[in-house]
């Protein structure tokens, strides 16, 4: 499985990769970009240079989540253990998805999930993708929605990767998830 660490989660880094490291199954762990990204959306430059910086954020939070001791890796392959995956070298060398920030570390990250062909989990700060202020437990058709970049939804049902949003700051949900057990949040459902 693929497990997108939101960069929105950066305080909780440690509990969340302890979690996935219980979990004892194999996980490339993609990171968002957090604080870095922000730093880069905000200086309001050209998309071209602020999607390789962005995705250079995504490779420092990378390194920063591997300080707790994870190994790291630049290459797409299906992980043996819980690693990080640093996305740069691979997102430069293939350049798939389009330089705008309608595609952040979410659509990243269901990218590498679909080239691996796994399932998606990501770890973010909301309980799952709204519509109307109303939760949604399942989506099988694009809307519009701000809980996660507005090209991940359609990306991922074309492509067919089942997604699973959750609210990683609520201790004990990513470990619940990926040991079976039910939990809130929103699946999006390809229907291939």
């Amino acid at each position: 499985m693929v497990v997108k660490v939101g960069g929105s989660l950066f305080s909780e880094a440690g509990r969340i990769l302890g979690e996935l490291g219980e979990s004892r199954r194999p996980l490339l762990v993609v990171p968002g970009g957090g604080p870095f990204a922000r730093l880069i959306r905000s200086l309001q430059i050209p998309d071209d240079p602020a999607h390789w910086m962005a995705i250079l954020a995504m490779d420092q939070f990378g390194w920063y989540l591997a300080a707790g001791g994870l190994p790291v890796t630049h290459d797409l392959t299906a992980p043996r253990g819980v690693e990080i995956l640093l996305p740069y070298r691979v997102m430069r060398d293939r350049d798939p998805l389009p330089h705008s920030w309608d595609v952040t570390s979410d659509t990243i990250a269901a990218w590498v999930a679909s080239e691996l062909r796994l399932d998606l989990l990501l770890l973010k700060s909301v309980d799952g993708i709204t519509r109307d202020g109303a939760p949604v437990p399942r989506v099988t058709q694009p809307f519009p929605c701000t809980e996660v970049d507005p090209c991940l939804i359609p990306f991922t049902l074309a492509r067919g990767v089942r997604t699973t949003v959750l609210n990683g700051l609520v201790e004990g949900r990513a470990r619940d998830f990926l040991s079976g057990r039910e939990v809130p949040g929103t699946v999006i459902e390809p229907r291939l």
